[in-house]
């Protein structure tokens, strides 16, 4: 029950957020064309929430320094298992419906790409996204958690990665399962394209961490803490601001590649942004809405693999950045009740499972 009472209810709530924000924005930059996602205000808005994956990262780097799964084994075996769901995830992905038949003429054609048809495949099989970014950071994090006691320690790890990132960036040597995990971590392009290199995404996981610490030390105080939160978002932002806007080149070069000062300006506006669903969260009473937001937290691994899966799937039927805006709010709603439909069906063949499981035990 202690356990349970530290739990911070706002950041359950934005992650359930996030499952269903994921799938809004993945329909809109898989079925949309070009000119739905840039030239339309709704188009516009969705890719622009696109750019919130750093408030997931925190929320994550905070709960795991709170959660009950605090051994290093703990953290190294999650982290391994994402890693295999995040390949399994990119075979469901891309390469079943190739196997039979249902993929877009148009899909691999759109990257311009050149070479033998199983290279590309080796590429889509390969690509990096969130899942693989949490998977190897657990990797990493346990060790932190165990062997870096001090909170403003904890902090200069993150930081530190965020500073080399940029030079760490493109590292890998002529050995293709090592330069795999090469790319995992500093993001050289081959064999595959990442989006989330741990270097620098996994400093906002670590900022995350420095606040659970934090927590801790406060005796899971939620108001202090994202007071606190709030103070050094407008600092990181101060700091990171000037970098960002002046020296872009290197501190920002694109949102999936951002340079030290880039992670430090996000990271900012995500902690202020964590203050401000705090405060909201605080004047919301439980409800269906809350209770829905809840279970998209609960099931957000697997409510994420199974979108993603349903959404290249359906690029057979819908097309591949073929739709207008209309035709793409209509997916949207389509998809949303596809996720929860797989997720609950799950849900209840677990139930069943277990009950035939309670009923032999019985006889």
């Amino acid at each position: 029950m202690e356990q349970q009472s530290n739990r911070i209810a706002a950041l359950d709530l934005i992650k359930g957020m996030s499952v269903i924000g994921m799938v809004i924005i993945h329909t809109l930059l898989t079925f949309a064309d070009v000119k739905s996602q840039s030239e339309t205000f709704i188009g516009s808005f969705i890719v622009f929430l696109g750019r919130g994956t750093s408030i997931f990262l925190i929320c994550m780097g905070l709960t795991f320094m709170t959660s009950r799964h605090q051994s290093l084994k703990s953290s190294v075996k999650r982290g391994g298992l994402l890693l295999i769901a995040a390949l399994l995830m990119n075979f469901l992905k891309f390469i079943f419906p190739v196997i039979f038949g249902f993929a877009p003429d148009n899909f691999i054609q759109r990257y311009g790409w050149h070479g033998p048809i199983e290279q590309q495949y080796l590429y889509l099989m390969l690509l990096g996204d969130i899942l693989q970014l949490a998977g190897m950071s657990l990797l990493f994090i346990g060790f932190i958690r165990k062997y870096v006691t001090n909170k403003y320690g904890i902090l200069a790890v993150g930081i530190l990665i965020a500073l080399v990132s940029r030079e760490v960036s493109g590292i890998n040597i002529d050995i293709p399962v090592v330069n795999y995990v090469l790319d995992l971590l500093f993001n050289n392009d081959f064999p595959a394209y990442v989006y989330f290199p741990v270097f620098p995404w996994m400093s906002f996981i670590i900022i995350g961490m420095f606040f659970g610490k934090w927590y801790q030390e406060l005796y899971y105080n939620r108001a202090q803490l994202f007071q606190k939160m709030l103070y050094a978002g407008f600092l990181f932002v101060v700091l990171g601001a000037p970098l960002v806007f002046i020296y872009g080149d290197y501190n920002y070069n694109g949102f999936y590649h951002m340079g030290p000062g880039g992670v430090i300006y996000f990271a900012g506006w995500t902690l202020i942004f964590l203050w401000l669903l705090f405060k909201i969260s605080e004047n919301v009473k439980e409800n269906k809405f809350i209770k829905l937001l809840k279970y998209c937290s609960k099931n957000l691994t697997s409510m994420y693999m199974i979108q993603w899966i349903l959404i290249s799937w359906g690029k057979g039927i819908f097309g591949f950045r073929d739709n207008d805006i209309s035709i793409v709010l209509m997916l949207i709603a389509l998809y949303i009740v596809l996720t929860f439909s797989v997720q609950i069906l799950l849900d209840s063949l677990k139930i069943k499972k277990q009950a035939s499981k309670e009923v032999q035990i019985l006889n």
